[in-house]
């Protein structure tokens, strides 16, 4: 995270303050998360955030898996069914794109697998390494030596799945897929609130100023988890964002046998059942009859503490056995990010700009987030 902000965000930030530019807030921050994505799952960056902003195709294509995605649950099974067997429309775009993931994946595990070879030694050694070093398909990798050691001479013999480069695979494209957008869209939302209620910007910046001493590290300041842990407001901020705007805005469960919901519906065995996030986050009879208004205090208790919000009423993060494991990490991000942006820079949104959500099947915004950046006096 240090490392992508300083050498990622912050030039490209500077680049465009100095040139007095424009630029697409959500693309920057859909760069960064899937550099920093791919960093933690393959061990590559693929250096899509820097001051050219290049296009590549596989962070493209992954976008074009995620649209075909949103198709396939908007239109009858039998469409899309049929398209896929003509390779036509949504569905050659969704098999176009997956050819162009899978050849990327395919090669960055062959490149780690060679890495893995030539420099393991004890597989004791792979927990020693540094935290900066960590990344999912190592540990995959440690994972599954370990477990063909085990199985030597015995007669029951290892799956082949897992064996296989496909496991792998599958690991790093789920990953990604999960990581890479969930947390751009939220950081999207989260800054449009924050720079369209300059009381709240300026909170947040008055509880970085009491809570951290003056610590100097390069040209700005880096802060600690544990540090980043004392913005009570700040993670208040945070909730309130994903509330009203939910990075995934719908979800749906099928019913195995028939059921009723605690709503007092019947439903039948085989039933779709769909679940607006987006909506539930603005309903009165939910969060009450300022639901429709941006207020973090809501979160923040009488002694100054975070409010418990129960998983299934604030089900930003999915609620019972299916929740996130990504929580922890999505506020550990946003408050790095949140806190070196506005600590250093700035930001305005484009006078006039149109702000919309796109349906997708991530919360995005429809025609980005234009922005102009300046750094702020004495930074």
């Amino acid at each position: 995270m240090r490392h992508k902000v300083s050498q990622g965000l912050f030039p490209v930030l500077d680049h465009v303050s100095r040139l007095g530019t424009e630029v697409d807030l959500q693309d920057v921050f859909q760069r960064f998360t899937f550099d920093n994505t791919c960093l933690l799952v393959l061990g590559f960056d693929p250096n899509c955030l820097s001051v050219d902003l290049p296009e590549l195709a596989y962070r493209m294509a992954f976008d074009e898996v995620e649209e075909a995605v949103f198709y396939r649950h908007i239109v009858p099974e039998i469409i899309w069914k049929i398209q896929k067997w003509l390779d036509i429309g949504e569905e050659k775009k969704l098999s176009r794109a997956m050819e162009i993931i899978d050849r990327f994946l395919y090669q960055c595990i062959s490149l780690k697998q060679e890495e893995f070879r030539t420099q393991r030694t004890q597989i004791e050694q792979a927990d020693q390494k540094k935290d900066e070093d960590f990344d999912l398909l190592t540990a995959c990798m440690v994972q599954k030596e370990e477990a063909e050691m085990e199985m030597e001479g015995n007669e029951k013999k290892m799956d082949s799945y897992l064996k296989s480069d496909r496991y792998l695979r599958d690991i790093a494209f789920n990953f990604i897929a999960a990581g890479k957008d969930t947390v751009n869209a939220a950081l999207t939302w989260l800054f449009w609130l924050i720079i369209t209620h300059p009381l709240v910007e300026k909170r947040i910046l008055e509880e970085i100023k009491v809570n951290f001493q003056a610590r100097e590290d390069g040209n700005w300041r880096f802060f600690e988890v544990q540090e980043l842990g004392k913005l009570v407001y700040l993670h208040a901020v945070i909730c309130e964002a994903l509330r009203l705007y939910p990075s995934v805005p719908f979800n749906h469960r099928v019913s195995i046998q028939p059921d009723t919901l605690p709503s007092g519906h019947h439903i039948d065995a085989n039933t779709k059942v769909m679940v607006s996030l987006y909506s539930m986050g603005s309903m009165e009879e939910v969060w009450g009859h300022d639901c429709l208004e941006f207020k973090p205090e809501r979160w923040i208790s009488e002694q100054g503490g975070i409010i418990h919000v129960p998983s299934h009423k604030f089900i930003a993060f999915n609620t019972g056995p299916r929740s996130c494991l990504g929580q922890d990490l999505t506020f550990f991000q946003m408050k790095t990010i949140v806190t070196a942006i506005l600590w250093n820079y700035h930001v305005q949104v484009v006078e006039g700009y149109p702000i919309s959500p796109c349906l997708s099947v991530m919360l995005h915004m429809k025609h980005g987030l234009k922005v102009r950046v300046s750094k702020r006096s004495g930074v």
